[in-house]
């Protein structure tokens, strides 16, 4: 699995921004995922919808390869790490529980999003710290719900923003980073998940959209540099 990040510089803080939808801090070795909704799948399949099994294992795999590249010490879920209740299914939990397995050294830390709240938490045995938005970790505050926060730069999720680029005979919707000047929104990094077009709410944004391997800013519109106003 071929990995790229684009280093940004966000409030005067460097952050890496991935080509599989997530974002590491290098100063406090913190990788930072949004909306994993791990077992969508599953959810789908037990109300009755036949979907593919597959979806957890290959999110799963994505996040092994980000650890093995960034070597974090933290893992912050930017919340809805599951999707719902029946994402506690056996072949969700034991999916979860073999990557836990590999990574024991890692903190795993997750801000409380509003399917988490529906899903209930993962069991003790995972090891996973469950904290209230926003969550203050060096200069950012963490957050599900985009937001801002007094004297951070707040880091959210929620949205699944993507964005469409358009010819005239053909378009496509990509997922995106956007950032604001007090707050960003990472995209949706599960692999079974939707996407929000937001084409017309970006004015005064930085827009960094992936293709493939590839992380890189919308012409015209983004900077290598955001600062807080």
């Amino acid at each position: 699995m071929s990995i790229e990040a684009l280093t940004i510089e966000v409030n005067g803080h460097a952050l890496m921004l991935s080509s599989e939808r997530a974002a590491f801090d290098p100063l406090l070795k913190t990788l930072f995922i949004a909306d994993a909704h791990f077992g969508k799948d599953a959810v789908f399949r037990a109300r009755g919808i036949p979907v593919p099994a597959g979806t957890t294992g290959e999110t799963l795999a994505r996040l092994g390869a980000l650890v093995a590249m960034h070597r974090p010490e933290s893992v912050v879920f930017l919340g809805d790490l599951l999707h719902a209740r029946e994402s506690h299914a056996d072949e969700t939990l034991d999916a979860l529980a073999a990557w836990r397995a590999q990574h024991r050294a890692l903190r795993l830390v997750l801000v409380e999003g509003n399917h988490d709240r529906h899903a209930g938490a993962l069991p003790a045995a995972f090891g996973v710290d469950v904290v209230k938005e926003p969550h203050r970790l060096g200069p950012w505050a963490l957050c599900h719900h985009p937001q801002t926060a007094e004297g951070a730069y707040a880091l959210a999720g929620h949205e699944h923003p993507v964005y469409r680029l358009a010819t005239r005979r053909d378009s496509v919707r990509l997922p995106c980073f956007r950032f604001g000047p007090r707050a960003g929104v990472l995209p949706a990094f599960g692999a079974f998940t939707g996407g929000f077009e937001v084409n017309g709410n970006v004015r005064g944004e930085s827009v960094y959209v992936i293709a493939g391997e590839r992380v890189f800013p919308l012409s015209g519109r983004s900077s290598s540099t955001i600062a807080a106003s």
